[in-house]
């Protein structure tokens, strides 16, 4: 199976193949992992989102028409639940956060004591978890994962230019957010 280039591998899976899934999964479950840990952190979620990128693959598996290559089909769709799961997060914790506190003042409960302590990567990773998804997942994208812009655009499925402006956006307000981390 090892020696299968991705359409065979496909095809294979297509005709209900589970050994061709377990390759594929063995192939890719590294990056659709960092990619889900980058979006999300290190949660316990995550682990299940991983798997869910794999389920949804497989069921999904006859509408996949070759179009991007499989790293990028898959990316897509860790990128997709990633953030359902922020948003799902959000409105949990909107109903959890009391409704005096203005968000500058939630950012500041959410800050932990330790957090003081990070070393450089760490508090990269914190302002990463600190931006909204649409920024987060342009970063992790492009700067994370190394996708190009036009990939990128392809697989958030927004024009050239929003990748662009939001990228701009997103660097800004990540050396904001790691400014004020620097300073706790």
């Amino acid at each position: 199976m090892k020696n299968l280039d991705e359409s065979e591998l496909v095809g294979l899976i297509r005709s209900g193949d589970e050994r061709a899934f377990a390759e594929l999964v063995a192939r890719h479950r590294e990056a659709v992992a960092r990619i889900i840990g980058s979006m999300l952190g290190n949660v316990p979620e995550a682990d299940d989102i991983g798997q869910e990128v794999f389920v949804r693959f497989w069921r999904s598996v006859e509408n996949y028409r070759h179009e991007a290559e499989v790293r990028t089909y898959l990316t897509r769709i860790a990128i997709n639940l990633s953030i359902n799961e922020l948003n799902r997060r959000k409105r949990k914790l909107s109903y959890l956060i009391p409704f005096a506190l203005n968000q500058q003042e939630s950012e500041q409960v959410k800050l932990d004591s330790h957090e003081k302590a990070f070393s450089d990567a760490e508090v990269v990773s914190a302002a990463l978890q600190r931006l909204d998804p649409v920024h987060r997942s342009v970063i992790v994208l492009r700067l994370v994962e190394g996708y190009s812009t036009k990939e990128t655009a392809d697989i958030l499925g927004v024009p050239l230019g929003t990748v662009l402006s939001r990228l701009a956006r997103a660097q800004e307000k990540l050396r904001n957010i790691i400014e004020k981390l620097s300073k706790s």
